[in-house]
């Protein structure tokens, strides 16, 4: 019988800062849209139009969400019809280079998959 190693990793803190973060920048189109607002302030029709396939809805869900988190600005032009520009906040400007090396991986094994596919054929 092989002995169990013990776990010689520290425990997370109760509430775990990765945990929490990841909670917010999670789940599907949160990371493109703090792509898409990384470079310039967007307007709601722009970020709909750069996010093919995603609805009004939810994509008002997630820029609330981002909003109350701190994460995205949201300014109101004083135009008829009112028009509404989100950009990121200062804390998530932070996440930028998270979201850059989220890319660089997804690069990476991208590429792993296609050299894998040629491969098999």
């Amino acid at each position: 019988m092989i002995a169990r190693r013990k776990n010689r990793v520290v425990n997370p803190p109760e509430h775990c800062p990765l945990g929490q973060c990841l909670s917010i920048i999670g789940g599907a189109w949160t990371p493109n849209i703090i792509w898409y607002l990384s470079s310039q302030s967007r307007r709601f029709s722009e970020l709909k139009d750069d996010l093919q396939g995603i609805s009004p809805k939810v994509l008002t869900q997630r820029l609330r969400k981002l909003e109350n988190e701190g994460i995205v600005n949201r300014k109101v032009m004083p135009t008829s019809p009112p028009t509404v520009e989100y950009s990121l906040s200062e804390l998530g400007k932070e996440l930028k280079p998270a979201i850059e090396a989220i890319v660089a991986v997804g690069e990476k094994l991208k590429k792993i998959k296609t050299a894998e596919a040629i491969l098999g054929a």
